[in-house]
């Protein structure tokens, strides 16, 4: 049985004015998501900021996020590292906070070949005991699962799918068809090509745009889902240069922002991430008023 369907929320993580987790905020933006329709919550993936979270950070939000969400949707927990043993470490640990499932992203910045990525996933699913969603964003990782390195995962013990996000539409048919092929779940992970991967079989997205727009993301993927691609389609185009706008800088920069412009002060990035550039600012704002987002 798939993890989820539809739309899973890519989380930010709201940082208050000192600079730590604010859990006002955090229950709020919860609570956004969930009454907008979202099928999941994904917290530290890309967009919540893993890199810069400490161990006790991670532990105490991630438990408060389970809590608060009390099995309305499930919560799948990033849980990635380049360090093989330390994910097996997060994963296991995650599982023990209460977490439905987690998202392991490949291991960054090694540049390991494709026998060290299945190496890397058989320890990590042995250690987690708990579905696992794999994570492939090249971009961010300079490490590219290819397709038929899908089909020798997809027969490892507790990992259940992909999230295919390397934003290439011929990879994404590529691993379709291999999970198509093996019986795997397969997860968009770009938004702007949500109703084409729904189309090809991925049983939803893990969206950033989830963020600001959960109503119009869930919308989408639930027409889709429907089959009724023509209104997904037109939806779709009427979401694009929003959701294009929403990566005119590194995520979650301006996925960050947009929050802040619908009045979830979520704070700013930590270093070294930055606040958005003004010009963008207003090219967020323009979209997102273009979109009814904001007036």
């Amino acid at each position: 049985m798939a993890l989820f369907k539809g739309c899973g929320a890519a989380m930010v993580t709201p940082f208050g004015r000192d600079g730590q987790i604010d859990y006002a905020v955090l229950e709020r933006y919860i609570e956004h998501l969930i009454s907008n329709g979202v099928s999941a919550l994904l917290p530290f993936g890309t967009t919540g900021e893993p890199a810069t979270i400490t161990h006790d950070e991670y532990k105490k939000a991630t438990e408060f996020i389970i809590k608060k969400v009390a099995h309305r949707v499930p919560v799948i927990v990033g849980a990635g590292s380049n360090c093989t043993a330390t994910a097996a470490e997060k994963a296991a640990a995650v599982k023990s906070f209460g977490a439905d499932g987690a998202l392991v992203v490949t291991p960054y910045y090694n540049k390991c070949t494709q026998n060290g990525i299945v190496e890397h996933y058989k320890a990590v699913a042995k250690a987690a005991k708990l579905p696992i969603i794999i994570y492939n964003v090249p971009t961010r990782t300079c490490v590219n699962i290819r397709p038929e390195t899908i089909a020798r995962l997809a027969k490892i013990d507790g990992l259940v799918g992909i999230k295919e996000a390397s934003g290439d539409i011929d990879q994404f048919q590529d691993a379709a068809k291999v999970c198509h092929d093996v019986g795997f779940d397969l997860y968009c992970g770009d938004d702007s090509l949500t109703t084409i991967a729904i189309a090809m079989g991925a049983l939803g997205v893990i969206s950033v745009a989830a963020n600001p727009a959960p109503a119009y993301m869930s919308e989408l993927t639930s027409l889709c889902e429907k089959g009724d691609f023509k209104s997904a389609r037109e939806l779709q185009f009427k979401l694009n240069e929003f959701i294009h706008t929403l990566f005119c800088e590194v995520n979650p920069i301006p996925a960050k922002k947009a929050m802040q412009l619908l009045g979830y002060d979520v704070g700013s990035p930590r270093l070294p991430l930055t606040e958005l550039e003004p010009e963008h600012v207003k090219l967020l704002e323009s979209t997102m008023r273009g979109v009814g987002l904001i007036k």
